[in-house]
């Protein structure tokens, strides 16, 4: 919120990492932030305010204190997401995907990109990786379906280094009555003003956990919702009956329509819920300033990154925060050593990118990762996951799903190596289950 805040958001921002955040990426992030939310508000950026225009700050679970911003009620991340592509004054692809990185003699030149059916290159002094996490890798996730893991298994294939991939969160509170594999998120905000989460007797369960309740932090709460279902066999709701009618249809607009639409009557109807995975933790190793150490004029930033800013579990709110304090970083580091490069043509990328057969594959890989890799682990879940992902890679496949593999891959034996639980990773003994 201002500069005396910053030691309090520090200590959250590690006590929620669990001792593996890098300090120095989390001093980064925190000295940093003021300074580029009040650069968008002044370009034009509208956060909530009241009637006098003062900013409004709410409370997620982990924060000390409400120090954070919204937009729109429940939509800050589409109105920043909106806002920042409205501000881009530079051409834009969309529906495109990156299938090639055009690397020699460790020095990145460009990227090949699939448009439409047609593969071309485009070449570029400096090349920024912001594609996201692998939500597409799971069979329940939040994240939009582009979101699918292309570029860390790009990266593999490139002999560039990932690190933490055992590291996926799981948001606890998930609209699960869906058949969509993109699941509805239900904003932490909503714990965070006062919801709660009960069993199908309205019992409060979380604090058999930790004395926090609703407001622990996500991988605690992910895990105990899963330890408890798994106990009891109840079914979990999101009770938000201590929210005004009125208050709430403004604070939370978006939540209130689609849930109308689907016939709840909010704030009075629980509302079912179970946690789906959210965020890549883990990423592409880079330094604080964006740069991928192996690769020359190569950068990558937000969640596709690993900065270690987040250590064992990202507190929450820190990803947008995190995007655009170190996409600031990464172009300060671009527009500083600029100079002349010499000009390379590589050939364009001939491989076939999808089969026949892929789509079918890529839902038995959203099946495996689900029920061998996510919430809770065990040594041998992911033996037998690591065996299927490597069957599926010696099959006949396009590259595009290849990718999706490679990283699948990565993210097992990253987790296979980790053999203690910590933060989002949790490991148990097969006695244990």
């Amino acid at each position: 919120m201002d500069n005396d805040d910053i030691p309090f958001h520090i200590k959250d921002t590690l006590d929620a990492g669990d001792g593996l955040c890098s300090e120095d990426a989390v001093n980064v992030l925190s000295a940093n932030s003021r300074e580029v939310i009040d650069d968008i508000i002044q370009r034009g950026f509208e956060f909530d305010t009241d009637a006098d225009g003062n900013l409004l700050y709410t409370r997620e679970a982990a924060h000390s204190c409400e120090r954070i911003l919204h937009a729109g009620g429940d939509a800050t991340g589409r109105y920043l997401h909106h806002f920042l592509l409205k501000n881009n004054p530079h051409a834009q692809l969309s529906d495109s995907r990156v299938v090639d990185l055009l690397i020699q003699d460790g020095i990145c030149y460009g990227v090949t990109v699939l448009d439409h059916r047609k593969s071309y290159n485009i070449y570029a002094g400096d090349v920024i990786i912001a594609s996201g996490g692998v939500g597409s890798l799971y069979a329940y996730h939040t994240n939009a379906p582009c979101i699918s893991a292309d570029l860390q298994g790009l990266c593999i294939l490139k002999n560039i280094a990932l690190e933490r991939m055992e590291m996926m969160q799981f948001h606890p509170t998930v609209f699960v009555d869906s058949n969509n594999a993109q699941k509805m998120l239900l904003t932490e905000a909503l714990r965070g003003e006062g919801a709660t989460l009960e069993d199908e007797d309205g019992r409060r369960f979380l604090f058999d956990y930790d004395e926090r309740g609703e407001l622990a932090s996500r991988d605690i709460v992910s895990k105990s919702i899963y330890d408890y279902v798994k106990k009891t066999g109840s079914q979990i709701y999101l009770n938000v009956e201590n929210f005004e009618y009125h208050y709430f249809t403004q604070r939370f607009p978006n939540i209130f329509k689609k849930f109308q639409d689907l016939g709840y009557k909010l704030p009075e109807d629980r509302i079912p819920i179970s946690p789906a995975f959210h965020y890549a933790i883990g990423g592409i190793t880079s330094e604080l300033n964006g740069r991928i150490p192996s690769v020359k004029n190569l950068y990558a930033i937000g969640e596709v990154a690993s900065t270690r800013v987040h250590g064992a579990n990202r507190l929450a709110s820190n990803s947008l925060l995190e995007g655009l304090v170190f996409a600031k970083e990464a172009v300060i580091n671009i527009l500083n050593n600029t100079c002349e490069r010499e000009k390379l043509s590589f050939d364009v990328t001939k491989e076939m990118m999808s089969a026949k057969e892929d789509k079918e594959k890529k839902n038995r890989l959203r099946k495996i990762m689900w029920e061998k890799v996510s919430i809770v682990r065990t040594k041998s879940g992911l033996t037998d996951a690591l065996d299927e992902i490597n069957s599926l890679l010696n099959e006949n496949i396009g590259r595009l799903l290849k990718f999706r593999l490679l990283t699948a891959k990565e993210i097992v034996q990253s987790a296979l190596l980790r053999k203690d639980s910590i933060g989002v990773h949790t490991i148990i003994q097969e006695k244990e289950c």
